[in-house]
């Protein structure tokens, strides 16, 4: 048989952070608060040069992927119609 987990042995310890935590209180407003919204700038993400050096090597091979994927697939192709 396994052993407790550790959440479930902190739940039942006094010293427990979970035994210390005390229920949450969640508090409502009355009356919401209507703010005017201002509008944001629609900003691309920039990429840094770090990102593009990292990936330099993902598009050569999902080119060389494409490549042998589309032979293959060129070859049950032909297989199938001299078999068939």
């Amino acid at each position: 048989m396994g052993k407790k987990s550790r959440r479930a042995r902190a739940k039942h310890r006094a010293g427990g952070k979970l035994a210390k935590r005390a229920p949450a209180q969640h508090i409502y407003p009355s009356e919401p608060k209507l703010e005017p919204k201002a509008a944001a700038p629609s900003v691309a993400p920039a990429y840094s040069s770090a990102q593009a050096t990292r990936y330099q090597y993902v598009l050569p091979e999902l080119r060389r992927i494409g490549i042998i994927a589309s032979a293959l697939f060129l070859i049950l192709i032909v297989l199938a119609f001299i078999l068939g």
